[in-house]
């Protein structure tokens, strides 16, 4: 019914400004924009953009215009000419709220994050109630690695804290890159009524990186039994290496960590940096660390064995290769030969 409407109202404009033009009458920016949006609406942004340009053209619909072909060049995924657009619009209206939430967070799908974030301070200037371009402010500058003022962006909003999950674990996170101890309980919080194990692996890591191993346990093997799928994110041979280092350090007489890093090495675990640094931290016994430079000796030795093999194959190929030209040779010769007997 609504696009039947839309519809029907482009028709009568249309009919209007054909009058217009026969009488010699003058057609209105106001009557080019109404056209522009409503072939907008309909999803019609060819159209629309070509009628946004005609209304651009005069001072009383120009903002408007300008704004809203900024909106069709995002929509089609023309970032960067719809940035030029936002941000042309700051240019005469620096306190333009609209202008200045499109033109950052068009700049965020630009990459342009510097800039992004400079338009969200200026926002927040302007609106310092809106918690959702403050959100989107901290994570701008959670991107930029200033964690600790993207944290201090989100308790602005402590409803949010405690209403938003996104807000929350990006708090929680802002806290964990600056090593606080209270994205512990915000990790808690946000896992209470979210899952993804991703995050619950960042926890895990959390916990084992404060020293509260019997619960980093706890979360590592829960991740573990959440991950099936082989091209997860982390990899299950990642989950069992962090769980088998949490073992080694904090029971380092126990074997059941050396278990678990043969166990990581058979589904793929290849990373020997990661078991040298283990080896220097010095937490581990010395038997644990006798039977680390094994399974790095181990690693190192099936990798050289691959290599090779990979070297025999390619100079197999090569060979069967050589071998083929020569016989495509001599047939070509022989057949060189009979056809010049005839």
């Amino acid at each position: 019914m609504k696009m039947r409407k839309v519809l029907k109202y482009i028709l009568l404009a249309l009919a209007v400004i054909m009058l217009c033009n026969c009488v010699g009458m003058a057609v209105s920016a106001e009557e080019y924009y109404s056209i522009g949006m409503a072939y907008y609406e309909l999803g019609k942004y060819d159209e629309a953009e070509k009628w946004l340009n005609r209304a651009k053209t005069a001072d009383k619909t120009m903002v408007a215009s300008q704004y809203n072909l900024g909106r069709l060049a995002f929509e089609m995924k023309r970032y960067n000419e719809a940035a030029g657009h936002f941000e042309d619009i700051l240019k005469r209206d620096p306190n333009n709220v609209l202008a200045l939430k499109a033109a950052a967070y068009t700049r965020i799908k630009t990459g342009d994050i510097v800039i992004a974030e400079k338009h969200y301070s200026k926002l927040l200037e302007l609106v310092p109630e809106s918690a959702d371009d403050g959100y989107n402010h901290a994570l701008v500058l959670y991107a930029m690695e200033h964690y600790s003022e993207a944290e201090e962006v989100l308790e602005k909003y402590p409803f949010a804290l405690e209403e938003n999950s996104e807000v929350l674990l990006l708090y929680a996170r802002s806290q964990k890159a600056q090593d606080k101890v209270e994205a512990i309980d915000n990790y808690a919080k946000w896992l209470n009524v979210s899952s993804d194990t991703k995050v619950r692996y960042e926890y895990a890591g959390l916990l084992e990186q404060h020293e509260l191993y019997a619960r980093a346990l706890e979360e590592y093997r829960k991740v573990l039994s959440e991950t099936t799928a082989p091209d997860s994110e982390p990899k299950k041979s990642e989950i069992r290496f962090a769980l088998a280092r949490l073992l080694l350090i904090a029971d380092s007489e126990s074997g059941e960590g050396i278990t678990e890093l043969e166990n990581a090495v058979k589904e793929g675990f290849d990373d020997t940096d990661a078991i040298e640094e283990l080896i220097k931290s010095g937490k581990v016994s010395a038997a644990g660390m006798d039977s680390l430079r094994n399974i790095v000796n181990n690693i190192q030795r099936a990798a050289e064995a691959r290599t090779k093999q990979d070297q025999v194959e390619q100079g197999e190929a090569g060979t069967q290769d050589e071998n083929q030209s020569d016989q495509n040779q001599e047939d070509f010769s022989e057949t060189g030969s009979e056809d010049g007997s005839n």
